[in-house]
């Protein structure tokens, strides 16, 4: 049985997504003047594992979050299928 995209869970994981999305920008512009902070690189990294591995979550449940190969898609093509990430 395929995930529900009006559940709650879909809401929470969307906004988790988009929490380390934020957190994700604001250390990559801190990085770009402060280069040299291991402390930073350390937990941009950590973040980003995190995102990976929510994202490869969320998209196995509800389908992509971006198209043009940067998310898999089962067969039927799901790209086409509403809600898109934005549109909630």
């Amino acid at each position: 049985m395929e995930a529900n995209p009006c559940e709650p869970r879909y809401y929470e994981m969307l906004e988790q997504l988009q929490i380390l999305d934020f957190a994700l920008v604001e250390l990559n512009l801190y990085l770009d003047t402060h280069p040299d902070d291991l402390r930073s690189i350390q937990q941009f990294n950590q973040l980003t594992h995190e995102r990976t591995r929510l994202a490869k979550q969320f998209q196995e449940l509800y389908g992509p979050l971006q198209n043009f190969g940067r998310a898999y898609s089962k067969c039927p093509w799901e790209w086409n299928q509403p809600p898109w990430p934005w549109q909630v």
